[in-house]
């Protein structure tokens, strides 16, 4: 569809270009102009209306994201935010530091990847380009990588709360209690981003949740939804914490609040589905 759009523009062009070469008299140069005006309204429109479905497809991108965590359980802090505000420069860094945040929003995290080391190859030590390599690489799943290159930027931004909480989410799933507890604590301490205080919380719970501290599992859910009332993953896993502690009428109600908060959000499904599971007798996932 693109080669058809560039084809017929590139053939006006063309035609506009040879039609300069012959121009013969005032009217000539008028219709030549008025075609050039046109043309490039043309490809003006043609711009915007792909930089729209360009953004049309991030939706895309974003709804599938979400219906593959809440199927496979897993619970990765979500890329969000606004382009990076970026600097023009002779080196041409920040043009691979933008094309990684695309690609990470998009979902192409080996390309990211391959991008942000292209701008850190020509811009050693860039915090900016530091911190998208290590969210592209633990959305990659690749936790070792992900957690050294975080550390550092942890080293020249101890109070970069987004980097400790993805560094504490990532010693949860390689099962390094101790540490994810440290970092999640010192995000909620310093208190310095909203999201990352709501994930520090969640990812307390889970970390309480996975050794089996069902109570203090339940506080930092409950906290979770006190934050983000919108977070619905957050009411399932409150719910499963309920339940394995034994409160499984509140651990019901809990689910029901999920899917009843957004019945269409995957994870409100999965409140409803583990709902019916329990109703059948059967135990929800560990």
């Amino acid at each position: 569809m693109t080669d058809s759009i560039i084809t017929a523009l590139r053939t006006a062009y063309d035609g506009i270009a040879q039609r300069l070469d012959a121009v013969r008299g005032a009217e000539d140069r008028d219709r030549v102009k008025q075609d050039i005006i046109a043309l490039f309204k043309q490809v003006d429109q043609a711009i915007a209306d792909m930089s729209a479905l360009k953004e049309d497809i991030r939706v895309l991108v974003d709804r599938y994201k979400e219906l593959v965590q809440a199927e496979s359980g897993e619970q990765v802090p979500q890329f969000t935010g606004s382009a990076p505000a970026l600097h023009v420069d002779h080196i041409g860094a920040s043009t691979f530091i933008e094309k990684g945040w695309s690609l990470i929003s998009l979902g192409d995290y080996p390309g990211a990847i391959q991008a942000l080391n292209k701008a850190l190859r020509l811009s050693p030590g860039e915090t900016q380009a530091e911190s998208l390599l290590g969210w592209a690489q633990m959305l990659n799943e690749e936790y070792d990588a992900s957690l050294a290159t975080f550390q550092k930027v942890l080293m020249k931004e101890p109070a970069n709360s987004l980097a400790r909480i993805n560094v504490g989410y990532i010693c949860l799933k390689k099962g390094i209690f101790g540490e994810a507890i440290e970092h999640l604590s010192k995000a909620i301490r310093l208190d310095n981003d909203k999201k990352a205080t709501l994930y520090a919380h969640y990812y307390l719970g889970l970390v309480y949740l996975e050794r089996d501290m069902y109570e203090d599992a339940q506080t930092f859910f409950e906290k979770t939804l006190k934050l983000g009332p919108n977070l619905i993953e957050a009411y399932y896993e409150l719910g499963r914490a309920q339940w394995f502690a034994g409160e499984r009428e509140a651990a019901q109600q809990t689910w029901e609040q999920g899917y009843e908060a957004n019945r269409f959000n995957p994870w409100g499904k999965r409140c409803k589905e583990t709902l019916d599971l329990v109703a059948q007798g059967q135990e929800p996932s560990r």
